[in-house]
């Protein structure tokens, strides 16, 4: 199933390992692309989550494209220092 897939609405600690799991089966059956539009809620995790994707995907031999990160999570990679690992269109 190629092509885009969607976060979930919350992408916390709590959720984290199982959106992990889920958009790295997404990546192995070749989705180029996530849609952040449903996020509402995060944290930190979610970073960590969208760079493990990227990896994943880079490990494929391909980009991953993140689109729709909020604003809010555009501003915490800035923080974090990872703004410039994740590829984003906002």
């Amino acid at each position: 199933m190629a092509g885009r897939f969607e976060t979930g609405t919350t992408l916390t600690h709590a959720s984290a390992k199982a959106a992990l799991a889920a958009g790295l089966q997404r990546i192995a059956a070749g989705a180029n692309g996530v849609d952040c539009a449903p996020l509402a809620q995060f944290d930190s995790s979610a970073l960590a989550v969208l760079i493990a994707w990227q990896r994943a995907a880079q490990a494929r031999g391909a980009a991953l494209e993140i689109v729709n990160l909020p604003a809010g999570l555009a501003s915490l990679a800035h923080v974090y220092g990872v703004d410039t690992i994740i590829s984003a269109r906002h």
